[in-house]
């Protein structure tokens, strides 16, 4: 028993051996993940479309990248540790909701980032990076181009024939509708091109609507 114990510790230890990390490797690994990080963060920045943008999670994109890069680092440098650590991130719970789905997406390109650059494997990182960076911008693009709103309505029985009037012809589809006793509220999905809001202006000038709001329908 104690002849195999000895001969797992000296296999152990020139595994360590063969793969150890310089100071120099280490500082150009994370040299490498703060430059993909920081595309990720930029990205996140300008370009984020959800309801509510949280600078907290875009420095954890960064965050999460290094400490990624860091764990991939020492995973190569120690099997004994590789395996610590393995244990150690098994045990790990993380509760945090994640309020809007591309969050996820994001989340996983900055793992990604981390398990790239910490494998020594640079190039593919920086592409990789670029080429996600540069898609998820174009889509960002279109979609903001054919802008999805929702339009709020609210209005009393005398305004009813006028309001239809316009919203048929902003062919929005109905997504819900409240009666009260002498009014109505309703809610459309429309699409605003070019930023033309006119016919705000068109229901509001109409007796007895008491408001109406416009809102980016992001589907949450």
């Amino acid at each position: 028993m104690n002849d195999y114990i000895t001969e797992i510790k000296n296999l152990m230890g020139q595994a360590d051996s063969l793969s150890s990390t310089t100071p120099a490797q280490i500082i150009a690994c994370l040299t490498f993940t703060v430059i993909c990080a920081a595309i990720i963060y930029i990205v996140y920045r300008f370009f984020y479309r959800g309801a509510c943008y949280s600078e907290n999670f875009a420095v954890l994109l960064v965050m999460v990248s290094l400490i990624t890069a860091m764990i991939i680092l020492t995973i190569s440098s120690s099997v004994a540790l590789s395996l610590g650590t393995i244990g150690a991130l098994s045990i790990i719970r993380f509760r945090s909701a994640i309020k809007d789905p591309l969050d996820v997406g994001f989340l996983f390109w900055a793992v990604v980032v981390g398990l790239t650059t910490g494998a020594g494997m640079v190039p593919f990182a920086v592409i990789g990076s670029i080429f996600l960076a540069f898609i998820y911008i174009a889509l960002t693009l279109l979609r903001t181009a054919g802008g999805a709103y929702l339009l709020v309505i609210s209005y009393q029985d005398e305004a009813a024939e006028k309001v239809n009037a316009v919203i048929t012809g902003l062919a929005g589809k109905l997504k819900n509708k409240t009666r009260y006793k002498e009014s109505t509220e309703v809610t459309l999905q429309v699409k605003v091109k070019k930023n033309d809001t006119a016919f705000l202006e068109e229901l509001n000038q109409i007796a007895g609507v008491n408001n109406c709001v416009l809102v980016e329908f992001t589907g949450e």
